[in-house]
C-alpha cells in the first residue's frame, strides 16, 4: 500500500531592502507570474498595504495558499506556502517559488522550515 503525502509546506523569515518590501504592486505581478509559470491556479487573492508601505498578501489557489508580509522598518518579511500533492508532486514547485521569491526580493534568507505534510 503507499502512502499518500499531503504536500510540502514552507515557512520562512528573510531579509531584504527596503524597495521590495514596500512594492506591493510588483510583488503582486510576480507572484501572478510564478502562478502561471508553475502551472498553479488562483483562486482568490487579498493584497493590503499598511500606512508605512508594508504590506501583507495572501493568495488562495486549488493547491492550496502562498501568503507574505513584510516589515520594511525592520528589513523583514515572511512567506508562507504550502502546495498539496493531490494531483502531483508539488515539492519541487515549492522550493523553486520560495527561491524565486528570494530573487525578486533581492532576500536573504534569516530561517526556514519545511514541513512534510
Amino acid at each position: 500500500m503507499l502512502t499518500y503525502s499531503p504536500g510540502l509546506h514552507m515557512l520562512a523569515t528573510f531579509s531584504a531592502p527596503i524597495g521590495p518590501l514596500t512594492a506591493a504592486a510588483a510583488c503582486r505581478s510576480f507572484f501572478d507570474g510564478e502562478i502561471a509559470r508553475l502551472g498553479l491556479t488562483k483562486v482568490g487573492e487579498v493584497y493590503h498595504t499598511f500606512p508605512n508601505g508594508s504590506f501583507t498578501a495572501v493568495v488562495g489557489l486549488t493547491e492550496s495558499h502562498l501568503s507574505i508580509h513584510t516589515w520594511p522598518e525592520h528589513g523583514l518579511a515572511t512567506f508562507d506556502v504550502f502546495l498539496s500533492n493531490f494531483q502531483r508532486d508539488n515539492s519541487a514547485t515549492v522550493r523553486q517559488l520560495y527561491a524565486a521569491t528570494l530573487r525578486f526580493f533581492e532576500a536573504t534568507e534569516q530561517s526556514k522550515t519545511e514541513v512534510s505534510r
